[in-house]
């Protein structure tokens, strides 16, 4: 029996970021930056060619704050303003991928992420096989038997197995490490100099964020001291890095082709 193709989530956003940083500064004969559309298309084509799917969309960051912002007004407040020259090809960017016949999904008040937490949910209710591909950590947590990731970046791809390789821990243990060793980029704070490795340990250890949140006084050290200092926040750092997955959506998995 053939295999049903897989259907495709893009994190658009985080493609956005990373092929702007990674590739040199590319201008149109007009003189336009082109260099992050350049990376983000090429991916959309390399996906499309690997994988042949039915069902795929694109999805992108709204602008403006989220419901995170409600809960934590400091949440992604030291990030820099995004560059021009960057800012300058996203509209191009969303015209592109409209042009190549593929849904563009942008919702307010939540990220990309919660979007397609939403739609991977939705499609492994229906017994469809899911590829998320994205460059950002945080998606890890989505992994299951019908979800998987993968960084045409990198090259790699990540099953349950490939998340628990990577990280020390299972894609349902990803919120709570993400919250424990927190987010510099996102401004969520974690547990001060913790680590992904000591993050790992004391999962595994201990098997949830509330065991090791029972159990901090009996972690020795300043690590330990670091530990207790943090009680009182790591449950709205970890409530920050879940990703929604009920996102009311006007669009089904099956309608996204």
């Amino acid at each position: 029996m053939q295999k049903q193709p897989p259907f495709i989530l893009v994190d658009g956003s985080s493609y956005l970021f990373r092929a702007f940083h990674a590739l040199p500064p590319l201008t149109n004969s007009r003189g336009e930056p082109t260099g992050a559309i350049v990376g983000v298309v090429n991916m959309l084509r390399k996906l499309i060619s690997d994988y042949q799917p039915e069902h795929m969309a694109v999805v992108f960051d709204a602008p403006g704050k989220t419901f995170r912002n409600d809960l934590f007004p400091d949440y992604k407040a030291h990030r820099p303003p995004i560059p021009e020259d960057l800012r300058a090809q996203i509209q191009p960017l969303y015209e592109i991928v409209r042009a190549m016949g593929l849904p563009l999904l942008i919702i307010d008040d939540v990220e990309a992420d919660d979007v397609i937490g939403t739609l991977a949910r939705q499609a492994s209710a229906n017994g469809m096989q899911t590829l998320i591909s994205t460059s950002d950590k945080d998606m890890a947590q989505l992994v299951d038997e019908h979800v998987s990731l993968v960084n045409t970046m990198s090259n790699t791809t990540h099953d349950r197995q490939g998340v628990i390789d990577k990280y020390g821990v299972p894609p349902e243990q990803i919120v709570d490490y993400l919250a424990l060793i927190g987010d510099t980029a996102d401004n969520i704070p974690g547990v001060h100099k913790c680590g992904p490795k000591t993050a790992a340990k004391w999962l595994l250890q201990y098997g949830s964020l509330e065991e090791v949140m029972d159990h901090a006084h009996e972690i020795k050290g300043k690590i330990g001291e670091y530990l207790r200092q943090a009680l009182e926040q790591l449950p709205l750092s970890r409530t920050l890095t879940r990703i929604k997955t009920d996102v009311a959506l006007e669009q089904k998995p099956q309608d996204l082709n």
